[in-house]
């Protein structure tokens, strides 16, 4: 009778949980004070509020968030420095698919709901009952004063999206800042390089990373996590024979406390092959430390499954020394498979490129580029299951779901993995202020091993077509754009689904009207224009059209 039913408690739709309505006020402002002829001083003020729907391993409704930076800045000819802090406050964001679950775990708890359900079914099925129409009855008996509605407005969703995660709700509370000081030199004058045709720069930056999530996203339930990063670099430009050939070579040094240091090289050389054409060459290494969230998130989501960073300290508070994980894909195949972790290290990245660009009669201008690439170390997430038993761990444990846990661990992808490339551009100069461009790109990367994913998720083919006009009517005044834009269809992986994302064409289009008299403009436009809607990634919202009108004062 049970043979191959699996049940759930009954969900409710997101329009019931969460405002849909995207809310976003920005303020913004700036002082600045001409210190001499050569230099500036400036401090300016960035804030941002509002609420919106986002989307991760979970529906996440960010309600009253906060954004704010302040930057102090003192720049002149050759040099600039510069110091800026940037806040955030979560304000009353919420998990909404752990809250909906805690609220159906409120009004009905699932000791009581599913033996409901299980003597319901078994009566309607022994009344004859197919095993699809017993479930539904059933499920009508288990649900029986169920809450409907807009259950997010009741108090009881309230109460339980405002208690913090750490403390068995689903509410957030991070308060994390960076704070940032920078600045670069161009040496070239005071070395007096120019009449050798050199330049060179300097600069560096100092960087901090404050986590402050009360344990309701990062591991910091004891206090406040401290990420310091520091970088340095140089580059040496030189032209030779003229404008023949010009030759750019670069290297930095950057450190990230929890990881060693990585320096990384660049030399690009650009030849004039004839009069408006050249050829580009270059090769460098990149790098990028862990995300924050790839060294300490510490968070469980819907489903049961803990997202978790790759530092060791997370690994040996959660016992896989005596504890060991093994990898998902070996308990489906039916063979567990201990899942190793190595030293978790910054991703890096060698690439080539080679390039084009000619223009043809002073209006065609065309731009051709080839790339390929090799990705080291790179940044992936695994999921691994392991035994809620930690004093006496079984292999069988992990066979079953009331005995084990899923962790969603960001770790290295063994091996190397490949990416490449290419991409067309050309712009066309038309009489009476008309352009016209087109441009395609191709980007694709290479498999990985199976359990790790690439979060890739970029398009094999993009396209535009754009036509344009700075001004052809009522003395150049009336001006308009349209741009026509093409994605190929693809698979997109994130952690909170996978699945096909269909090929879309959207049109955007505006028509503007400068006002002289007043060095005004007027625009009247909108993106998407025909209401065709289409999705960017899998699991979210469908977007359509965005129509706006503006003015711009002073800008002619």
């Amino acid at each position: 009778m049970f043979t191959g039913v699996s049940v759930s408690r009954t969900g409710y739709n997101e329009e019931d949980i969460i405002d849909p309505v995207a809310k976003n006020t920005k303020v913004s402002g700036s002082i600045h004070y001409k210190v001499n002829d050569n230099t500036e001083a400036s401090f300016s003020a960035y804030t941002g509020s509002g609420n919106t729907v986002y989307t991760g391993s979970d529906r996440y409704s960010l309600n009253g968030l906060t954004m704010s930076q302040f930057k102090f800045e003192l720049k002149s000819k050759n040099w600039f420095a510069r110091a800026y802090r940037t806040l955030e406050d979560a304000g009353n964001s919420y998990n909404a698919t752990i809250t909906t679950r805690l609220f159906n775990e409120a009004w009905k708890p699932s000791t009581t709901w599913y033996p409901t359900y299980t003597a319901a079914y078994v009566n309607f099925r022994n009344a004859g009952l197919n095993a699809t129409a017993a479930g539904n009855a059933a499920r009508g008996v288990a649900d029986a004063g169920r809450p409907t509605g807009n259950i997010g407005t009741t108090p009881l969703f309230k109460s339980i999206a405002n208690v913090p995660i750490s403390q068995g709700g689903g509410r957030f509370l991070d308060k994390s800042e960076l704070s940032v000081v920078e600045g670069q030199y161009n040496l070239t004058e005071l070395l007096g390089l120019a009449k050798y045709d050199a330049d060179l720069l300097v600069g560096g930056s100092i960087k901090q990373y404050m986590l402050n999530s009360q344990g309701t996203l990062f591991a910091d339930t004891a206090g406040n996590i401290s990420i310091k990063e520091s970088g340095a670099y140089t580059q040496l430009t030189k032209k030779f024979f003229g404008d023949i050939l010009k030759l750019s070579v670069s290297g930095r040094y950057d450190k990230n406390e929890n990881f060693t240091g990585r320096f990384t090289p660049r030399a690009t050389a650009v030849i004039k092959i004839a009069e408006d054409n050249n050829v580009r060459v270059s090769y460098q290494q990149a790098y990028r430390f862990p995300t924050t969230q790839n060294q300490w998130i510490n968070l469980l989501v819907g489903g049961g499954t803990r997202l978790m960073g790759g530092l060791p300290q997370l690994r040996e508070y959660y016992k896989f020394n005596t504890n060991p994980a093994y990898s998902l894909s070996s308990v489906l195949a039916g063979a567990p498979v201990q899942q190793k972790f190595g030293e978790f290290k910054p991703e890096s990245m060698s690439s080539f490129e080679v390039g084009y660009k000619t223009l043809i009669n002073k209006k065609l201008l065309i731009d051709f580029y080839a790339y390929a690439g090799k990705y080291t170390n790179f940044i992936s997430g695994v999921t691994v299951l392991q035994s809620r038993n930690a004093a006496n761990p079984q292999l069988s444990d992990l066979a079953d779901p009331s005995k084990r846990i899923a962790y969603s661990i960001s770790t290295n992808a063994p091996g190397d993995v490949f990416t490449s490339g290419w991409g067309l551009s050309a712009d066309y100069m038309m009489p009476r202020n008309f352009t016209f461009s087109a441009s395609i790109y191709t980007d694709e990367i290479g498999s990985l091993p199976t359990g790790f994913v690439s979060y890739f998720n970029t398009p094999l083919f993009r396209a535009n077509f754009a036509l344009n006009n700075s001004g052809f009517l009522f003395k150049d005044r009336l001006g308009f754009g349209a741009n026509l834009h093409y994605q190929d269809d693809f698979i997109y992986e994130g952690t909170f689904s996978v699945g096909k994302i269909a090929s879309f064409k959207t049109l955007d289009a505006v028509v503007t009207y400068k006002v002289p008299s007043i060095k005004s403009m007027v625009k009247v436009g909108g993106t998407n224009i025909l209401n065709h809607y289409y999705r960017t990634a899998y699991g979210s919202p469908a977007i359509g059209g965005l129509y706006y009108v503006s003015f711009a004062y002073n800008i002619l």
